[in-house]
């Protein structure tokens, strides 16, 4: 697999990562068909791995840290998040940095997710929500550079609200945020606005989330799609939702070159992107791992192709059903 240098990190990281939010957030997971999916991915040069507390409750990040036990000869990075303390996903204009991140909070969740990691240190912390707002405030300024002086972290990140780009902009020009997490795919090519230029220019590292839609990119959605109780993809292919991306995920078939497949298509077309520093798709099965990880072979898409995938930009804003 092709690597790419993390940021102003300077860390050597895979190009596609592990998303590790289906291991624990999602129904039909298998244990054992987690944990080789897990053990193929590393044999295949995986190395950046981004879970979060609120995946499971800890139960992500304990998977990942069964992992780096058996594979401590092995360099691998270590994403989580710290959740905001009303656990309200994504966060509202209005909330305060007490509702969500106060320095007390910061330093709480930092540590449960050294314990359930079983590390020292983690190499990136991410805020899993996020308000400019609260760019400048020095309280939870002062506890980032706390813990990375203590050595409890190494860097920090945002996990950007979806559909919300620009909804960290100030924040990383404090100097004190080291990677941005973001959407970014075929539909939601907005990052590429005002976004990467800033991070370019800074050398702020960027990991590319959601690269398949939350599914509709694979290209296996139909109108008429279920998933099991609680499983949270019900609340958000609600109707309108699901219809229209089905929809817009057909359009795309007659783009597919011969050899490919959608997933390819749409991994290839982040890739293209030098700005992206990794992409962290979720993967519970070995075939998936195995033909994700396939897609960073260096082989750019046609200029031709690139231009028509453009086309497919979709400029959504945020509603009550996308956080």
């Amino acid at each position: 697999m092709q690597e790419r240098v993390f940021g102003r990190l300077g860390w050597d990281v895979g190009e596609i990562g592990y998303g590790m939010w289906g291991l624990a957030g999602w129904t039909g997971n298998d244990d054992d068909e987690t944990a080789a999916a897990l053990e193929r991915a590393v044999a295949l040069g995986c190395n950046f791995f981004d879970t979060a507390w609120g995946y499971g409750e800890g139960r992500s990040e304990r998977i990942l840290g069964a992992l780096l036990k058996k594979h401590a000869d092995k360099r691998l990075y270590v994403a989580t998040k710290i959740p905001p303390r009303n656990f309200q996903w994504p966060s509202r204009r209005g909330s305060t940095l007490d509702e969500c991140f106060p320095p007390d909070h910061i330093r709480e969740y930092t540590e449960k997710s050294l314990a359930n990691l079983g590390v020292q240190t983690i190499d990136l912390q991410q805020f899993h929500v996020w308000e400019d707002a609260w760019a400048r405030d020095d309280r939870w300024l002062r506890t980032v550079e706390d813990l990375r002086r203590e050595g409890l972290v190494r860097g920090f990140g945002v996990s950007v609200n979806r559909w919300e780009p620009t909804n960290v902009v100030e924040t990383l020009k404090t100097g004190a945020i080291d990677a941005v997490q973001v959407i970014y795919n075929i539909f939601d090519q907005a990052p590429e606005d005002e976004l990467f230029p800033l991070c370019r220019e800074r050398n702020i590292a960027v990991i590319a989330r959601v690269p398949f839609d939350e599914g509709t990119l694979t290209g296996t959605l139909t109108k008429d799609a279920k998933w099991p109780e609680g499983d949270w993809r019900n609340t958000y292919f609600v109707p309108e939702n699901l219809s229209r991306s089905v929809d817009r995920a057909e359009a795309l078939r007659p783009l597919i070159p011969a050899v490919m497949t959608m997933p390819e298509l749409a991994l290839r077309f982040i890739l293209q992107e030098r700005t992206v520093s990794t992409i962290i798709p979720g993967m519970r099965k070995i075939r998936n791992v195995e033909a994700n990880l396939a897609a960073s072979d260096g082989r750019p898409l046609p200029a031709g192709l690139m231009a028509e995938l453009r086309k497919h930009r979709w400029d959504r804003t945020p509603t009550a059903w996308s956080q």
